[in-house]
């Protein structure tokens, strides 16, 4: 008799942890029904066995509904935590491709070489730079080489100048003296004569 009061607290017990507010009431009820309508005998209560098998069935029965209902919440909770490792590896692939596309994002490919943007830049307009001082160097020894050109063009012009003006004065002297020398002879051929 004993271990069956001991036994249906024990049971009483595990169903306060493992039970809901409404199932508890009732099969807590039932236990005091059972407490109050059993005899006492020489200090120990006498109780119905019916009413005693019928609080262990619907124990064993409440028992069953929540290990049931504790499998259930274990598969959901497997579920759920598959769920969350694989929206961790879905969100742990999203990051990674979001990083290559903002890589990409930030580079560009020159010559087969992916160079970021503000190297890019930064060679673009060093080449930039060097092709304008190298366009304004050439000006510079352009307009150089035009002012030495334009002067030495001015100095054979001149030179051309002084050249034709003694050529005439060569020519005239030349027939100047031709003509002295033609003198000298008509006057030795006529004194020979």
């Amino acid at each position: 008799m004993k271990k069956i009061l001991f036994a249906s607290l024990f049971l009483l017990t595990i169903f306060n942890t493992f039970s809901q507010v409404s199932s508890e009431t009732t099969i807590d009820e039932n236990f005091q029904e059972l407490i109050t309508n059993s005899n006492n005998f020489k200090g120990y209560k006498v109780v119905d066995t019916d009413q005693l098998t019928t609080l262990q069935k619907l124990t064993s029965n409440r028992i069953a509904e929540l290990k049931e209902e504790i499998a259930a919440s274990k598969e959901a909770t497997e579920v759920q935590e598959q769920k969350m490792a694989d929206l961790r590896a879905e969100m742990e692939s999203l990051q990674a491709n979001l990083a290559e596309v903002s890589q990409e994002k930030d580079s560009i490919n020159v010559l087969g070489l992916s160079l970021s943007k503000a190297s890019y830049n930064t060679t673009m307009w060093s080449i930039i730079g060097i092709l304008v001082a190298a366009l304004l160097l050439f000006i510079i020894r352009f307009k150089r080489s035009h002012v030495h050109t334009t002067e030495a063009r001015k100095n054979l012009a001149e030179l051309e100048k002084e050249f034709d003006a003694y050529r005439v004065k060569a020519l005239e002297k030349e027939q100047r003296l031709g003509r002295l020398l033609q003198d000298e002879k008509n006057k030795q051929f006529k004194v020979a004569k």
